[in-house]
C-alpha cells in the first residue's frame, strides 16, 4: 500500500471516529435539552396554576360587585320609594363606584382568562413536541443498538466460522488420536498375554511336560471304543 493510499485510509478512519464522538455527544445534547425542557413545563404547569387561581379569585370578585351593585340598586328604589332622597342618592353613588370597580376587576379577570388559554395551549404544544422528541431520540438509540449489532456479526462472521472450522479439526485430531491409543493398548494387552502363554510353556517344557501333545493312536482308539459301549 502507497503512502498515499494509508494516508487516506487513516484520514477516513479518523473522519469515522469524530464523526461518531459528535453524533454520540450530538444525543447527549439533545437529552441534556430533553431534560431542562421538562423542567421548564413543570415551572410552567407551576405557573399555569397560580393563574388559574388568580383568575378564580378575580372572577369571585366579579360575582361579589355584581351581587352588591343589585343589592345597593335595590335599596336605592326603595329609599325613593320612602321619599329618601338623599340616602337614594348615596345608594346610587355607591353603585356608580361598585359599577366601575366592577369593569376593572372584569378587565383583571378577561386578562387571567386569556392568559390561562394561551398558557395552556403552549404547555400542551410543548409537550407535545417533547413528547415527539423522545420519540425520534429512542428510535435513533434503538437503531443505532441494532446497526452496531449488525456490524458486529458481519465483522465476526468470517472470523467466527474460521474459529469454529479450526475447532471441528482439533476435534478430529483428538478422536483420531484417541483411536489410535486405544488400538496401542489392545496390541500390547495381545503382546503381553502372548508373552504370559509362551511363558508358561517354557516352564512345563522344563519339567518334561508338552504342552498340547497330541493323543497317540492307541489311546484315540480306546478312547472311541468307551464311547461305543457307553451308547
Amino acid at each position: 500500500m502507497s503512502i498515499m493510499k494509508l494516508f487516506t485510509a487513516l484520514r477516513g478512519r479518523t473522519n469515522e471516529v469524530v464523526e461518531s464522538v459528535v453524533d454520540t455527544q450530538s444525543l447527549r445534547i439533545l437529552d441534556q435539552e430533553i431534560r431542562d425542557a421538562k423542567e421548564e413545563l413543570r415551572t410552567s404547569d407551576q405557573n399555569l396554576v397560580k393563574i388559574m387561581a388568580k383568575e378564580e379569585l378575580a372572577k369571585n370578585k366579579v360575582k361579589a360587585l355584581e351581587n352588591s351593585i343589585a343589592e345597593y340598586s335595590d335599596q336605592a328604589v326603595k329609599a325613593m320609594e320612602l321619599k329618601e332622597e338623599a340616602l337614594a342618592l348615596e345608594c346610587a353613588e355607591r353603585v356608580s363606584e361598585l359599577e366601575t370597580e366592577l369593569e376593572t376587576e372584569k378587565s383583571i379577570a378577561e386578562g387571567f382568562s386569556q392568559s390561562s388559554i394561551t398558557l395552556k395551549a403552549n404547555i400542551k404544544q410543548a409537550k407535545a413536541n417533547v413528547r415527539r422528541m423522545e420519540q425520534q431520540i429512542d428510535q435513533i438509540k434503538a437503531t443505532e443498538s441494532v446497526q452496531k449489532a449488525q456490524v458486529a456479526v458481519s465483522k465476526h462472521h468470517l472470523g467466527a466460522n474460521s474459529r469454529v472450522k479450526t475447532a471441528l479439526d482439533s476435534m478430529e485430531r483428538i478422536k483420531q488420536k484417541q483411536v489410535e491409543r486405544d488400538a496401542e493398548m489392545k496390541a500390547a494387552e495381545r503382546m503381553a498375554a502372548e508373552e504370559g502363554s509362551s511363558s508358561l510353556d517354557e516352564k512345563l517344557k522344563q519339567v518334561g511336560i508338552k504342552p498340547g501333545r497330541q493323543k497317540s493312536g492307541a489311546d484315540k482308539l480306546a478312547q472311541l471304543m468307551a464311547k461305543k459301549e457307553t451308547a
